[in-house]
């Protein structure tokens, strides 16, 4: 994963998190980069720093050296001062991932074809699923409920189905 900051043309900074820079590239190109305050797709990188990690982790875990004896120094000078610590910039919006709206989009565009063009059996499902692959009834597309041991039973006779999509805004 990579972090991008990001503004747009509208002046707005923000920070988005991208697969590698070809994603972005190609999200950039089909205008699925947008700014989360004006929505527009306008959007370029902004000059950013390379973010490095801290080197305490590998402090810790360096091998130690044992104590030799230390040469004092000819002329002690005072201990150097920290610097001072820049200003910590404003926390800016993150984007909404526009696959992840796109995602859920095609996962609700899913959902809706199969309610509108199957059965509902509600708990009949694993009952009608078997008598559909063993030809007792005819052919045709169905949606119902199964427990989880069900559908293990289901799936361990060769019978197949998929879970529908559940959304969060089905919750909702």
């Amino acid at each position: 994963m990579i972090r991008y900051a990001l503004v747009c043309d509208c002046g707005n900074s923000f920070d988005s998190w991208f697969q590698n820079s070809a994603a972005y590239d190609k999200q950039l190109k089909r205008s699925l980069v947008t700014c989360p305050l004006c929505g527009s797709a306008k959007v370029e990188k902004a000059i950013m720093a390379p973010s490095l990690a801290s080197g305490l982790v590998h402090a810790e875990a360096a091998v130690p050296q044992p104590p030799g004896p230390s040469p004092a120094p000819p002329n002690p000078s005072p201990p150097p001062q920290p610097a001072a610590m820049p200003a910590i910039p404003p926390k800016t919006p993150v984007a909404m991932m526009a696959p992840e709206r796109e995602l859920r989009q095609k996962l609700k565009e899913l959902r809706d074809h199969i309610t509108k063009n199957a059965s509902y059996v509600g708990p009949r499902f694993p009952e009608e699923a078997r008598k559909i692959h063993y030809g007792e009834t005819e052919h045709r597309s169905i949606y119902g409920e199964a427990s989880p041991e069900e559908a293990k039973e289901l799936h361990e006779e060769g019978i197949e189905f998929h879970p529908l999509p559940v959304l969060p805004d089905d919750k909702n």
